[in-house]
């Protein structure tokens, strides 16, 4: 079966007499799975992917155990005899290939590189379920609290997101935008990283950030975490008062990144205050 849109699966839902959304939807990607749990009718969402238990990934961990998992296996996904399975776009192939041919409608969500993007997937997620009163409320919400916490006037202070491998993100990222929307001038921008990027360690130390926002490293040791732990790296962290974002925030397209933008909104307020008093 070829990919159908989701005003295309509206419209054969309501061709055959079915209520306005699919019945029984199976999710298979972390950042679907929470759009499903905000915006699905009770007892639509059938299963969750086994992720979106996880409290380092996911923003919903707590929510998500009211749900049965699935591993994203072709031949488990069948046996639950979705009408719908929503799939993000780095989800396995082979298993959305098969349950095509298998006659089970399959609908890919692409990630969210914007907070704009939010915006899009939470309506997308909306006319895929049938629920589009609920995703416009959700979208209310969303547009009040951004609006509510964006910060006017210029940037600052410089800050720079530094996580595993050294990887960093400019202002063509949804974790760009993050920092943007919380008033912050991410240097990543200055450095010409508009998307994401490795960011040598020497290139960060000569930066000097006056803001550094790091990731928790996982509880057992991991060499792409070295660098989290390099001097420099402590130093500077250390003097911006900067904590560790909350992984499980920054991951997916979905409203809450708007907690991530609250968190640093108020550190950099807290920041600023303490420039301006000395």
């Amino acid at each position: 079966m070829r990919k159908l849109s989701g005003i295309a699966l509206a419209l054969l839902w309501a061709a055959t007499g079915a209520f306005a959304g699919p019945s029984r939807v199976v999710s298979m990607n972390l950042c679907t799975d929470q759009l499903a749990m905000l915006l699905a009718a009770p007892g639509q969402l059938a299963s969750v992917s086994y992720i979106a238990r996880d409290t380092r990934a996911s923003a919903m961990a707590e929510h998500a155990l009211a749900y049965p998992v699935n591993h994203g296996l072709a031949e488990e996904i069948y046996l639950l005899q979705p009408d719908l399975v929503i799939a993000g776009a780095y989800s396995t192939v082979a298993t959305t290939e098969m349950l095509r041919r298998l006659g089970i409608p399959v609908v890919v969500f692409q990630p969210a590189n914007s907070l704009q993007d939010v915006r899009a997937r939470i309506e997308q997620m909306g006319e895929v379920l049938g629920r589009e009163e609920a995703a416009r409320a959700l979208l209310a919400d969303y547009d009040q609290r951004l609006a509510t916490q964006e910060q006017v006037g210029p940037e600052r202070p410089r800050a720079a997101l530094y996580a595993a491998n050294g990887f960093t993100s400019g202002s063509m990222s949804l974790a760009g935008q993050i920092l943007r929307a919380a008033g912050l001038r991410n240097i990543a921008d200055e450095l010409g990283y508009g998307r994401s990027g490795r960011m040598p360690l020497e290139l960060l130390a000569m930066s000097e950030p006056e803001f550094l926002i790091g990731t928790s490293p996982y509880p057992r040791a991991a060499r792409s975490e070295e660098n989290l732990a390099h001097p420099v790296v402590r130093h500077l962290a250390a003097r911006s008062g900067a904590g560790q974002m909350r992984d499980a925030d920054w991951v997916c397209g979905t409203p809450h990144v708007l907690r991530a933008v609250e968190t640093l909104a108020e550190e950099r307020r807290l920041f600023v205050d303490k420039e301006d008093r000395e």
